[in-house]
């Protein structure tokens, strides 16, 4: 009896043979479908000089087509009468046509220094500099242009002004100092 178990769990242990014709025919197909994408597919230094040779064939067609339409006259558009002209004979056009034309003059280059003062705008209340007060270093004699097109000043500006000039019991009393006192930080 032990005979006959055994030979019942060797059997039943061992896949049935539908299994491994599957397995293998599954490797099969994998090698076929393989060969099919490989196959087509050239191989060697063939391969490469075809594609130089096309790629050498479709550039030259490409630079004869751009030499024809460089040198040659053609209709663009017949309803709106637009033509291609030759660009040797374009440049020749365009070269007469400049010439006929006189250069506008250029005038004079002015310098900062050499400008007309240009005369102040009505400035805000209040923010108009006072006659006789100094202005500070670096800054020009006249107001500049760009300060009359800002906005009008508000009321808290001229205490942003104020350093800039110095106090006025500076300017009105007799007694005080020639120099100016040291401007202050709000």
């Amino acid at each position: 009896m032990a005979d006959t178990e055994a030979l019942r769990q060797i059997a039943h242990s061992r896949a049935p043979l539908s299994t491994w014709l599957g397995v293998v025919l599954l490797f099969a197909l994998f090698g076929v479908i393989v060969l099919a994408v490989i196959g087509p597919m050239p191989r060697g230094s063939d391969y490469e000089e075809t594609r130089a040779k096309k790629r050498m064939e479709t550039l030259k067609t490409v630079r004869e087509d751009a030499e024809k339409a460089l040198n040659t006259y053609a209709w663009i558009d017949k309803n709106k009468g637009a033509v291609r002209i030759p660009i040797s004979r374009a440049m020749e056009l365009t070269t007469a046509e400049l010439a006929k034309q006189k250069p506008a003059p250029a005038g004079p280059i002015a310098t900062p220094q050499a400008q007309s003062p240009a005369p102040p705008t009505s400035p805000a209340p209040g923010a108009s500099p006072k006659p006789g007060a100094a202005q500070p270093a670096g800054s020009p004699s006249t107001p500049a242009p760009a300060a009359s097109a800002s906005p009008p000043q508000t009321a808290a500006s001229p205490q942003t002004q104020a350093p800039a000039s110095p106090p006025p019991a500076a300017q009105s009393s007799p007694g005080a100092p020639a120099s100016p006192s040291p401007a202050r930080t709000p």
